[in-house]
């Protein structure tokens, strides 16, 4: 006889264009800084958001308080319609699958191991490993092309095949929503472009912190400008990401030019 899976039962798939991640008025302050200063941000069903600014502009705060990590002095984060601060932890973890900076960079896993770890969330009481824990891991494996590096140690790894590791551990989760703090850090122009063609290639509803401006122009649907805790801009790479704004953003000047395949790209000299 079945086990009933109710209790466990996932929400509904949000519909097309519907806001799967939605945050108004985020406030928040470490000692005597404000670090975020009334930021409104949105993620849309299979959308992939580029969150980008100077260092110091809050972009990793706003993501640590856009999945609960810390709680904002003041604002709301809502997920597929529910108020983020109702939902248990375990439940955000479902739903929400976080690449940090270097995560697990460190840990002398096995690659399969490490991507296992992503399934965590989903583990019922006795915290066993089911046939159905290592299809969903096989598979994200399979999907970043990392198959091959299943039984190597992570720290063996290159910084592109790490990144495409932990890539694969988040996607075991079966998120809905995908937030990634600088994946392309470290990395060498092909990785970085490989690991952001790979995040495009999944169409999950996707947040992504980035210092690359052009690397956002390139392969985000929307960019969201943050500048000194503030929303300075928000709209598609090509309405946002113009000379006047990177100058005064980033107190650099800029030209704007047209690579072959029609995506616009910057051009960056010393300002005044």
């Amino acid at each position: 006889m079945r086990t009933s899976t109710t209790s466990r039962r996932r929400p509904d798939p949000a519909p097309a264009d519907a806001a799967v991640l939605e945050a108004r008025g985020l406030r928040h302050r470490i000692g005597a800084v404000e670090v975020l200063r009334g930021v409104d941000l949105t993620v849309r069903t299979g959308e992939l958001v580029g969150l980008v600014g100077p260092n110091g502009s809050g972009k990793t705060t706003a993501l640590r308080a856009l999945h609960g990590e810390i709680v904002p002095t003041a604002g709301t984060v809502h997920l597929e319609g529910g108020n983020l601060a109702a939902l248990s932890g375990r439940e955000r973890a479902r739903r929400i699958a976080v690449m940090a900076q270097d995560g697990a960079a460190a840990l002398p896993l096995p690659v399969a191991d490490a991507v296992l770890l992503g399934r965590l969330p989903h583990r019922g009481a006795l915290g066993t490993t089911t046939r159905e824990d290592a299809r969903h891991a096989a598979r994200a494996l399979e999907l970043v092309g990392a198959a091959h590096l299943a039984r190597r140690d992570l720290t063996t790894l290159s910084g592109g095949e790490r990144q495409r590791v932990l890539l694969a551990r988040a996607l075991a989760q079966q998120p809905r929503l995908l937030l990634l703090d600088e994946p392309t850090n470290h990395l060498d122009i092909s990785a970085q472009h490989h690991i952001l063609q790979l995040v495009r290639a999944q169409r999950l509803s996707t947040l992504v912190v980035l210092h690359d401006l052009n690397l956002a122009a390139r392969y985000c649907d929307r960019v969201v400008v943050l500048d000194r805790g503030r929303v300075r801009a928000d709209g598609p790479p090509a309405a946002v990401l113009d000379e006047r704004t990177v100058a005064e953003v980033y107190a650099v000047a800029a030209d704007r030019r047209v690579a072959a395949d029609g995506t616009a790209q910057l051009l960056f000299r010393p300002g005044p």
